[in-house]
């Protein structure tokens, strides 16, 4: 049978009414949820506003729970345990819920925090981040030494071929803007966030987190992870949390992911919530791997057609 890996989305995937069509199916989840977080996380998803459900405090977990519901739901229809699982960021906390390497309870908590000191870690305005088009790796590292001058901007996100984001300070990102295009790129703008994600700026909130985390048991996952920082699978779960924690203020390697995935024997990716981003970036790195959005009843139902389920 072909090999089978999930992946779950991060931050930007977020849409107010995601999941509406599988509500009382995961009604319970979404409560456990709420319990959790002191509020209705479902009224949050269903209902918005918007532009709360878009700060991370809130999109963290909200995501988070979109995607074990789904992971949960497509199991529990009949679609196959995967053979292997990634997570683009914050989705990584959502594979190793799947792997149960974490609880569910645990990850809505330490997901919630990380909103919260990600979004602290660098004063409102004062850091960002831009998407870099048609620049190999190598030529936007380059670019972002060149431009720094004291200041920190860097690759963030490793995302697809001639495809990156980088993050730092506000003018460092400016600069790296302009760089980017006097130096070929097709496109190169800054992305609407509110924070310099997976740059060292994030290494307060990185701390905050190994505090957090080192309360926090891991188990032996049960099925293999790709991590974000290394692309690599780790089984022991003190490495599996080091990696987490290195995460917040260190590149994500998503080519690399994919790449890996497919060295494992890959041929099927399943992108697990809401939003089509990981299987658009999956298409730009490897065409041999087949793919598949789970973000409904009615897609799931299509998944386990295409799967021969």
């Amino acid at each position: 049978m072909t090999k089978l890996a999930y992946v779950f989305p991060g931050q930007g995937s977020q849409t107010v009414g995601m999941l509406a069509d599988v509500e009382s199916l995961c009604s319970d989840l979404f409560a456990e949820a709420s319990e959790v977080l002191g509020y209705d996380l479902w009224q949050l998803v269903a209902k918005g506003p918007e532009d709360r459900l878009n700060q991370t405090e809130f999109t963290q977990p909200a995501l988070l729970t979109c995607s074990v519901a789904l992971y949960r739901l497509s199991l529990s229809s009949g679609l196959p345990i995967p053979d292997a699982l990634a997570g683009h960021s914050l989705g990584e906390y959502s594979a190793l819920v799947a792997a149960e390497v974490l609880t569910f309870e645990d990850a809505v908590r330490l997901v919630q925090q990380r909103g919260r000191f990600m979004q602290r870690a660098v004063p409102l305005g004062k850091g960002g981040m831009a998407a870099v088009i048609g620049l190999s790796d190598d030529e936007v590292r380059a670019v972002c030494e060149s431009v720094s001058d004291g200041d920190i901007v860097q690759a963030a996100n490793f995302n697809a071929p001639g495809q990156v984001v980088i993050a730092g300070s506000t003018d460092a990102v400016k600069r790296g803007v302009d760089a980017c295009k006097a130096a070929g790129a097709k496109r190169a703008m800054p992305l609407p966030v509110s924070a310099p994600f997976h740059s060292t700026l994030m290494r307060p909130a990185a701390e905050q987190m190994a505090e957090m985390l080192d309360a926090v048991t891991f188990s032996d996952p049960v099925i293999p992870v790709v991590q974000n920082v290394d692309a690599l699978v780790h089984e022991d779960p003190i490495v599996i949390k080091e990696k987490l924690i290195d995460q917040i203020c260190c590149a994500v390697l998503w080519t690399d992911t994919v790449k890996k995935l497919g060295a494992m024997g890959i041929r099927t990716l399943v992108e697990c919530g809401p939003g089509k981003v990981l299987t658009g970036l999956a298409k730009r790195i490897d065409r041999s791997i087949e793919s598949h959005n789970l973000l409904s009843q009615e897609s799931i139902s299509a998944v386990g057609e295409a799967l021969g389920q």
